[in-house]
């Protein structure tokens, strides 16, 4: 099998693991406790808080563990927003895009149903990206944040984050960007960004599943999701899980050392997919940037495609039966029957959103790897053409 859906999920890294390992067996304690043994654990969790903060260039006190990336997401877009308003009552509009992933756009769209905010969904360009003219238009006197991603999950559209924090905080409105799918392919410091808050994953990035950060610029309000022992210095309650945080912290920080000369492989495989694809299936519609014309605008390791007249998830069965594992877009919606919210915002109809596959790719990936991909891709698509004769 090759597998081709390191947009869904990564393996764990051997390094991760043995940097886990104690954290898992002897220094098993809770970091809250008040002797030797929660000592150790606490003691890890500060190292690791470290070195995640030294990979995004913030103070370690703005790094907050989560249980992933949708918490993250959740927890930046609701408690900012409600932090603000609960700080000011003008404060009741929120604004997103309308390609985000659900755990932003959802949030988002909870403050609106529950809590009485207004909210802005901006629209994009066919190829996935937000202008940030139209977020300045959007951003009023009463908007509490603004939340767009770094990297899109479905398509590889990379935003302009740094263009569209300015513009937020021109106007005093703490930015928020989910940049799940960007770690291990961007760099992620936020001083640079300009943002008040970036959210992680670490199954992305090599890590365990269940285990995220948030990064918080001080000073930005908050108000907490969960209650409890007021754990993350009252942002996050719930027992530190200080073996997924040591392995994020591997992890992330294995993926910036090796991001320039791995981003650079990747882009490059990359390339030779889209270019076979293209060729190969005449049919074959590249949704997102073209990385031929704009490479900063789209991951390095992400093609995905829509095949206008055949059925998607039938070319996932036919390719899985050739030892291909790839998606049909974000694995938090498999299995749903509706078209892709990311695609029919980027324009493209219904009919066709629901024919996309994705194609996101490791760095063990090798070209003639993907010239056999492009092969079998040509041969599944001319079987299932309806116009074949």
């Amino acid at each position: 099998m090759l597998y081709l859906d390191n947009a869904a999920t990564t393996p764990v890294r051997r390094e991760v693991l043995e940097a886990m390992w104690p954290y898992l067996t002897q220094e098993f304690g809770n970091a809250a406790s008040h002797h030797e043994v929660g000592r150790r654990a606490l003691a890890g969790l500060d190292a690791a808080r470290e070195s995640v903060a030294e990979v995004l260039n913030c103070r370690p006190a703005e790094v907050v563990f989560t249980s992933g990336g949708t918490e993250a997401d959740n927890l930046a877009v609701k408690g900012i927003a409600l932090g603000r308003r609960d700080r000011d009552p003008a404060l009741g509009h929120v604004v997103t895009s309308a390609v985000e992933h659900h755990a932003v756009l959802d949030s988002a769209r909870d403050l609106a149903r529950w809590d009485g905010f207004a909210l802005t969904e901006l629209g994009v360009s066919h190829e996935g990206l937000v202008d940030p003219a139209e977020l300045a238009r959007a951003v009023r006197p009463g908007t509490a944040v603004v939340s767009v991603m770094h990297a899109n999950n479905e398509t590889g559209a990379v935003q302009a984050v740094a263009e569209l924090a300015a513009v937020a905080r021109a106007r005093d409105v703490p930015f928020h960007t989910d940049a799940v799918q960007a770690a291990g392919s961007l760099e992620l410091d936020v001083q640079a960004l300009d943002v008040a808050a970036l959210s992680l994953a670490g199954h992305k990035i090599g890590a365990p599943k269940g285990i995220g950060a948030l990064y918080l610029r001080r000073g930005t309000p908050l108000r907490p999701l969960l209650s409890g022992g007021g754990h993350e210095r009252g942002r996050r309650s719930g027992t530190s899980n200080v073996a997924g945080a040591v392995g994020l912290a591997a992890a992330l920080r294995l993926a910036a050392q090796e991001r320039p000369a791995k981003a650079a492989h990747l882009a490059g495989l990359r390339d030779r997919l889209i270019t076979g694809i293209l060729s190969a299936v005449p049919t074959a519609v590249l949704t997102g940037p073209d990385p031929r014309e704009h490479p900063e605008q789209r991951l390095p390791g992400h093609a995905s495609f829509c095949f206008p007249g055949v059925n998607g998830e039938t070319v996932l069965v036919d390719l899985e039966a050739r030892g291909l594992l790839v998606s049909s877009g974000s694995a938090c919606s498999a299995g749903d029957t509706e078209p892709s919210h990311v695609l029919t915002a980027m324009g493209f109809p219904p009919e066709v959103a629901t024919t996309a596959v994705r194609f996101t790719l490791a760095a063990d990936v090798t070209p003639e790897q993907v010239d056999a991909v492009v092969a079998a891709l040509r041969d599944v698509v001319e079987r299932l053409s309806p116009t074949r004769s």
